[in-house]
């Protein structure tokens, strides 16, 4: 007989799946960015500022309803190293998913560039220009975006061991959908193991 899932509330989902979607598009349109010098460039900004905004908004909601929601425990059976990679790898997730975006809009500021966003909306700036500081940031933001993406493949890539396999009811404690025998409990965001 299984154990029966117990999932994360509907607000983690929501904002799991919501976000990795936003990222997984943040992370190409990025890509598109700095490889081209067309008209699809100011297109390309256009779509990146306020899809970063809404990812700094999000993750600040999704940092609210992780330290309200207890997660649902690792399975019992798990290493204490893998446990403390689960740890580490997700404050990490959390941590570059804050940065990125405050340091992209740092570097706009910093290079004299407006964040505007839909509908005429401008940002404030967030440093005074300063142009050394602006490629500080501007190479800061481009290594960190290659360790999010990193992260995001090991995130995946530990999805995908736990249910294939360890096929435990970690990667089913997260899914959008509901399963047989799963029940949802008052839990945090995606994957955090307990503390």
């Amino acid at each position: 007989m299984s154990t029966p899932v117990v999932k994360f509330n509907v607000y983690a989902r929501l904002l799991h799946w919501s976000m990795a979607v936003m990222i997984i598009a943040m992370l190409f349109i990025g890509v598109g960015m700095v490889s081209t010098t067309t008209e699809a460039y100011a297109q390309l900004v256009a779509i990146h500022k306020p899809l970063g905004a809404a990812i700094l908004l999000l993750v600040l909601i999704r940092l609210g309803v992780r330290f309200s929601h207890k997660p649902p425990p690792l399975p019992g059976d798990l290493p204490a190293w893998q446990r403390h990679a689960a740890t580490l790898s997700h404050w990490l997730l959390y941590a570059l998913m804050l940065l990125m975006p405050l340091i992209g809009w740092a570097m706009l500021s910093a290079g004299g560039y407006p964040v505007t966003l839909l509908d005429g909306l401008q940002l404030p700036a967030l440093v005074p220009i300063d142009p050394a500081l602006f490629a500080f940031l501007r190479g800061a933001h481009r290594y960190l975006a290659l360790l999010l993406f990193a992260t995001f493949l090991l995130h995946l890539a530990a999805a995908l061991f736990h249910a294939l396999i360890r096929r435990d009811n970690v990667l089913p404690s997260m899914l959008p959908w509901s399963s047989r025998g799963a029940r949802n409990g008052s839990q945090g965001d995606a994957g955090m193991p307990p503390e």
